[in-house]
């Protein structure tokens, strides 16, 4: 039988390198498609043998976009790891950056690298699929907003950590620097405006996407319907929350399947690994790996913004809930498996976090000098976030010297591993056909992963769409057929 082999290598717009194979039977249509991670960080391995207190400064550099989520994962691991509990105060300035942390990312995400396939359309040529073409759409006076918003979280960021991208304030039991009251009025007013940044996003999704029956079809269409488990960290009213809580499991039709301590994952997480990708392949240990399969059955699971509201039961925020509750009601009910709804519960996050970040800036203790308790001796910690991307887990191992001997990090996009190999194989199979392959169908498959706003190689996000882009098509003797090239 004749089988012809698509490759689209690089994939664009994500942070990383990644690559789709995708094999067409004799007919044209899809009889597989593979999602592979080609490249090999390690840095589980050399953080071994560090000093314990390196590590919230050394994990920073797993990722350029998100590290302030690894920082406090780190951190919260090195406060396991030492049985020292923060001060409230500290707390709650460590939520506060993490707060800005999701403004800056989210506004990145939505507008940077999702927004070109919905704004300019998944079917524009490449040179305008982009964050140019969406300024060209929008106006130039949007763009602006987007700009003045972004850095907004970044310095506030950089005011409570120490740096604007790779913080240095975290510590075990605490924090390293105290608020002033002149830097918690400056942060309110960045917060304030930020808020009303996040409604005018959400406005804009309602005109531009659900106001458009054609988008909110391709939304709820088969090719980006996944029905998995979902996981999220939620509070002690299983409201999502970004920092802190106990960590939620539901099932595809929103039963709840567990709900645990950071320090218990692994009686509920395990990991494979596949001799085709770098990236391991995480399951629920209690349900079994089934392989790439959907439903009850099949311990895959999604993280990430989709995943975190689909796990809680609403959002801690008035007006996310009301977002929150808007969205479950237009796309048919809890849960929503609808991949690319993963871009809609980005912005009710983003919402939430400009709320969240204005209930704290404004705590009469934000600017409390009492940010840090002393640690003791050195064991075993767990830290989970829920970093932009999902559920992040940093787990050590220090010896009495409080040196590392072991590390183990499951990262969101490693959570979303399974899935997103499924989402783009389904994506494939619906919409390729009688091998007819066009840039706009390539486009299309790849927003199945792109939803996930994933970070393979935890590196810079693909901001322009203008990566060199070539697909080569083989028959079963590997013999080249096609190529398509942008």
């Amino acid at each position: 039988m004749s089988v012809q082999r698509i490759t689209v290598d690089p994939i664009t717009r994500l942070e990383g390198h990644g690559k789709i194979e995708i094999f067409l039977n004799e007919g044209g249509d899809v009889e597989e498609a593979y999602f592979q991670v080609p490249e090999l960080r390690g840095f589980e391995r050399f953080c071994e043998g560090r000093r314990a207190e390196d590590l919230p400064q050394i994990t920073t550099r797993i990722c350029g976009v998100c590290p302030v989520a690894h920082h406090f994962a780190s951190t919260k691991a090195l406060d396991a790891a030492f049985n020292v509990e923060p001060p409230s105060a500290a707390k709650k300035l460590r939520e506060l950056m993490y707060s800005a942390y999701y403004i800056y990312d989210h506004i990145l995400h939505f507008y940077f690298l999702g927004s070109p396939d919905f704004v300019v359309g998944p079917d524009a040529p490449p040179a305008e699929r982009n964050i140019l073409g969406v300024i060209k759409k929008v106006g130039l006076d949007i763009a602006k907003e987007v700009i003045k918003h972004r850095a907004y979280g970044q310095k506030i960021t950089a005011m409570i950590g120490g740096k604007a991208t790779h913080p240095v304030c975290g510590l075990p039991g605490g924090i390293s620097k105290v608020l002033t009251e002149e830097e918690r009025q400056e942060i309110e007013g960045m917060v304030r405006s930020s808020l009303e940044f996040a409604k005018f996003s959400l406005k804009l999704f309602d005109d531009v996407v659900l106001k458009n029956k054609d988008y909110v079809n391709l939304i709820l269409s088969d090719p980006y319907t996944l029905k998995t488990y979902y996981m999220g960290t939620v509070d002690e009213n299983n409201k999502v929350n970004f920092y802190d809580g106990r960590v939620r499991i539901v099932d595809p039709e929103g039963r709840e399947f567990a709900k645990f301590a950071p320090s218990d994952y692994l009686d509920v997480i395990e990991e494979r690994v596949e001799p085709w990708t770098y990236a391991k392949l995480p399951y629920l240990k209690r349900v079994g790996w089934r392989g790439l399969k959907v439903g009850s059955e099949s311990g895959i699971y999604r993280v990430g913004p989709l995943g975190r509201l689909n796990a809680a039961e609403g959002m801690a925020t008035p007006l996310a809930q009301q977002e929150y509750e808007r969205m479950y009601e237009t796309l048919g009910g809890k849960p929503v498996h609808s991949t690319l709804a993963f871009h809609w519960a980005r912005l009710i996050e983003l919402l939430y976090a400009t709320e969240r970040a204005l209930e704290l800036v404004t705590d009469d203790e934000i600017t409390s000098k009492d940010v840090r308790n002393m640690p003791g001796a050195p064991g075993e910690g767990v830290g989970i976030v829920e970093a932009a991307r999902g559920t992040l887990i940093h787990h050590y191992v220090l010896d009495e010297e409080a040196l590392v001997k072991r590390v183990n990090l499951i990262v969101a996009t490693t959570n979303n591993h399974p899935a997103i190999c499924m989402s783009i194989r389904d994506a494939a199979r619906g919409l390729i056909h009688g091998g007819n392959v066009s840039d706009g169908l390539l486009n299309r498959v790849e927003m199945a992963f792109r939803a996930y706003d994933p970070c393979f190689a935890c590196a810079t996000h693909f901001a322009m769409g203008q990566m060199p882009l070539e697909v080569n098509i083989y028959d079963n003797n590997r013999e080249l057929l096609r190529t398509l090239k942008r």
